[in-house]
């Protein structure tokens, strides 16, 4: 299990990862090993639950496709297990914005003393511009 908060977890059988060739620098060993991860995980058909799935379906991250899969590439490190714990921990965070309930916005209003001060302010540039009119005598 794949523990995101204290009520929700994610079971590993959900969780695809496959092990890739990394990319980049790493002497002869890079073409031989394959030490990078690919992480994809389903959020429709996951087990995670109903309003945490539709908050992580309308984030604008890069990393879920528009069939609602999550794609996680890690290969920063040389090593098999820590690249997967990277992958899984990426997962973790993305989940975890998914589960934070945005605030619902209480409107406010100006106050008496804003109301005041704009009222004043747009006077006073009224008669400034009273000022620049052409002078009838």
């Amino acid at each position: 299990m794949l523990r995101i908060t204290h009520g929700v977890s994610i079971p590993i059988a959900e969780i695809g990862l496959s092990a890739i060739r990394a990319q980049g620098a790493g002497g002869q060993n890079v073409n031989k090993v394959s030490n990078a991860v690919h992480l994809r995980f389903d959020i429709r058909a996951s087990s995670l639950p109903e309003p945490i799935k539709q908050r992580l379906l309308a984030l604008a991250d890069q990393r879920i496709t528009g069939e609602g899969v999550v794609v996680i590439k890690a290969q920063q490190y040389r090593s098999l297990d820590k690249n997967r714990e990277e992958a899984l921990s990426r997962l973790r965070e993305l989940v975890r914005r998914g589960a934070v309930v945005p605030r619902k916005r209480k409107p406010t209003r100006p106050s008496a003393g804003a109301r005041r001060r704009r009222i004043e302010s747009k006077v006073k540039r009224g008669r400034l511009k009273a000022l620049r009119a052409r002078v009838s005598e």
